[in-house]
């Protein structure tokens, strides 16, 4: 589900609690008795295997009349939606009625209300002017039903789904708007595409989520280095500290990992920062030969740095491009009021380094208790720190009772380790990924 503006939203009461998707044609609980569709039974071509082939058919196998009613659903959904008020404000009602028949749904999706509403309303568009192909449908659904269970949302939070959505389109229309034969069309098709996102959610335990996203921010930040922002089409989670590996299209098959930064509890935005070495592999073709407009595969996050549930107060050490991590972690101090006091040292060669000095610092202003230290090891340090980060570090305070982040280049986290030990803090408390 992919983004839009937020109208005026109000909860949709008395939507009727179901057991799950209805067969084409009956009738949801509450609902008066309805006449049978006025273009007879749903058969959605390629769901439902037939007895036998019939006589007549053309050579793809197609029946003409499946063709037929799936471009009278088509017509009838997108005259409703149009009717209801356009996939905005439907979506929005929608996902206020799904939130208060299951608050802890949209808690588990990435994104705030503005976010996930804008997604809802891009998923309703691109149902209606797919749904004449119904092989790509299923598909979509599959993969949606993927990322959804990679979310942990479970098939049953999605069982009201349907109903919500057919109260949601019939609140946007003038007395007496909603038919009969709106009615059906909404709902034979949230049966197929619940059926379809459930059999996705069911193989999300037998094969590897892989996420399509599309760059929507390129900015090159030094000569050789560059920060993306990626939109994912459907819902990624993600934890603040995580990281995640990147496919190009030029390299199929080649995958490189990039720490994640982001605010996911507000949208579906991922930002990478990538340094290149030469205008080669992944990283080369994410500085140099990719734009806005392209497309990027992300595999599912992973890393185990995130914040601690101690209360300690915390010391995050970068080198580099090792800042992204940790600025992820003040952004979720940010984002959620934590009072723990957070100390980021990054240490960087030159001033010419500090590429991403402004946002880092927005960002600390935006906690309670955030400090950042820049440290320059080589030439003029300006204002800031000169000298070894580990230096800046021992010089700055007694950090024992502290919970430390490290992210860096391997030799900067193995020296950094070992001399945060002679400083009293316990291995434990010492928190980085394994280098690759």
């Amino acid at each position: 589900m992919p983004a839009l503006p937020a109208g005026s939203t109000e909860p949709i009461s008395g939507i009727p609690g179901i057991g799950g998707p209805r067969s084409v044609g009956q009738p949801w609980p509450g609902d008066p008795v309805t006449p049978a569709s006025p273009f007879g039974p749903v058969r959605m071509p390629g769901m439902v295997p037939p007895a036998g082939v019939r006589p007549g058919l053309p050579a793809d196998g197609m029946d003409p009349a499946d063709d037929a009613a799936l471009h009278e659903i088509q017509r009838l959904l997108s005259n409703s939606l149009s009717l209801a008020g356009g996939p905005e404000d439907v979506a929005v009602r929608l996902r206020a009625a799904l939130a208060q028949a299951q608050p802890a749904l949209f808690a588990k999706l990435p994104g705030g209300p503005v976010w996930q509403a804008e997604q809802l309303a891009q998923a309703l568009t691109w149902l209606v002017h797919n749904l004449d192909q119904p092989p790509l449908l299923a598909a979509a659904s599959g993969r949606l039903g993927v990322a959804l269970a990679e979310c942990g949302v479970l098939p049953q939070q999605l069982q009201l789904a349907g109903a919500a959505l057919a109260e949601a389109m019939r609140a946007g229309m003038p007395a007496n708007g909603w038919r009969q034969d709106f009615d059906q069309a909404w709902r034979s098709t949230w049966q197929h595409a619940y059926e379809w996102i459930a059999h996705g959610m069911a193989g999300a335990a037998y094969q590897p989520a892989v996420w399509m996203a599309v760059v929507v921010g390129h900015e090159r930040r030094r000569d050789d280095l560059a920060v993306l922002r990626l939109r994912p089409y459907l819902p990624m989670p993600y934890r603040p500290g995580q990281y995640a590996r990147i496919e190009v299209p030029e390299l199929p098959g080649i995958w490189r990992p990039y720490s994640l930064a982001g605010a996911p509890r507000r949208d579906n935005i991922v930002e990478l920062h990538v340094r290149a070495k030469s205008e080669a592999g992944v990283s080369g073709t994410l500085v140099y030969h990719t734009q806005v407009g392209d497309t990027v595969r992300i595999g599912r996050s992973e890393g185990e740095m995130g914040l601690p549930e101690s209360g300690r107060d915390l010391l995050m050490i970068a080198g580099d491009t090792g800042v992204v991590p940790l600025k992820a972690l003040l952004t979720e101090l940010a984002a959620t009021g934590d009072p723990r006091s957070a100390v980021l040292f990054w240490g960087v060669r030159t001033l010419a380094e500090l590429y991403d000095g402004d946002d880092v610092a927005e960002i600390a202003r935006a906690c309670r208790r955030a400090t950042v230290i820049p440290v320059i090891s080589e030439g003029e340090a300006g204002p800031y720190a000169s000298g070894l980060v580990t230096d800046a570090v021992a010089a700055y305070g007694e950090w024992s009772e502290h919970e430390v982040y490290l992210a860096g280049p391997p030799l900067m986290l193995v020296a950094t380790s070992a001399a945060l030990q002679l400083l009293g803090v316990a291995p434990e408390r010492i928190h980085h990924d394994r280098p690759e």
